[in-house]
């Protein structure tokens, strides 16, 4: 996952010591100009690489992220805020760049008294500029703890969102086709984890997603973050398959659960196939034609693969297979 491998970010204090420890150490191999100047460069560079490696370990959202992972982020931290830290981070290291060399001249140029202040100078505004970055360096460290949990989603994967209200039986479906391939787990924009499962037809795998919390109330009752999160979900879905209760056992009543076919369908749009599956058929006699596209009871195991082939046939994924000439 792109967020996962993040690694932890130092805040500016640490940093600060850390420098300073190791050019107090390499001043005491040497003497004299040579003592001073081993510091200052020792400091400087211990700084500056330290905030590059901070940058450049995150990816760039302009290039890098795909919308997909760009929105859900989004729906998490400010990314706006968090590309300015990123920013204020890389000028402040090419700032201590600058006074490192800057300095190491003036060292040079001048006898060892002089030059021990010229190096205490440099000590003190490289302090100052980490001092400005503090409050970047924090929201940059708060954003990896929380992205680093983000589901681990393939955009370049066909991907197949299961949608509709509460005890329908979305996630007995998605255990059931995926078996033990699933994954669930809590993230910041749901009440529940989200479960992620994989299966595989005719040598290409499919992801399979159930998001309680997200698709399985009205766009009105959900929060900020979640109703962003939901537009993530717009990225990635190439088929949406929304489950149906016509018994009403779930505990909503078959037009309510209607109703909500039809904001999803809205959501998504007409690009994104939207196929509506009445679950437990054993427990009704008869639905609408026009109401569903397919019937299947999963604690019967009844019609569950022949749902998951509609699916899979909704989606019209074309792997991009190479040509016998290679192209």
């Amino acid at each position: 996952m792109i967020f996962e491998g993040l690694p932890t970010t130092p805040r500016s204090e640490e940093l600060v010591d850390k420098a300073f420890s190791r050019a107090a150490r390499a001043g005491r191999a040497k003497r004299g100009h040579e003592a001073q100047e081993s510091m200052l460069r020792t400091a400087g560079n211990v700084l500056s690489d330290n905030l590059e490696n901070v940058v450049t370990s995150w990816p760039d959202f302009g290039f890098d992220v795909d919308p997909f992972y760009y929105e859900l982020a989004d729906a998490i931290v400010d990314v706006d805020r968090l590309r300015q830290a990123l920013s204020q981070v890389m000028w402040a290291s090419r700032q201590i760049e600058d006074l490192r060399d800057e300095y190491t001249t003036k060292i040079r140029d001048s006898d060892v008294d002089t030059a021990r202040k010229h190096r205490k100078q440099a000590f003190a505004r490289m302090a100052d500029v980490m001092d400005q970055i503090g409050d970047d360096l924090r929201y940059i460290g708060d954003s990896r703890d929380q992205l680093k949990v983000l589901p681990d989603i393939r955009p370049d994967e066909p991907a197949i969102v299961v949608a509709g209200y509460p005890n329908v039986g979305k996630s007995s479906f998605v255990n059931r086709v995926t078996r033990a391939s699933n994954r669930i787990a809590e993230y910041p924009f749901t009440t529940k984890g989200i479960q992620v499962g994989h299966f595989e037809r005719d040598h290409v795998r499919y992801q399979i997603v159930d998001t309680p919390g997200l698709l399985d109330r009205p766009e009105d009752e959900r929060n900020d973050i979640e109703r962003q999160a939901v537009s993530a979900l717009e990225h990635l879905a190439d088929a949406v398959v929304f489950v149906i209760d016509p018994s009403g056992d779930c505990g909503y009543p078959l037009d309510v659960q209607l109703e909500l076919r039809e904001e999803v369908r809205e959501l998504f749009g007409a690009d994104v196939p939207l196929l509506t599956v009445a679950n437990k058929h054993d427990r009704f006699e008869a639905v609408k034609a026009e109401s569903v596209d397919a019937t299947m009871s999963v604690t019967e195991d009844e019609n569950v693969e022949d749902v998951l082939d509609l699916a899979v046939d909704a989606v019209g994924y074309e792997p991009d297979l190479p040509t016998r000439d290679g192209e």
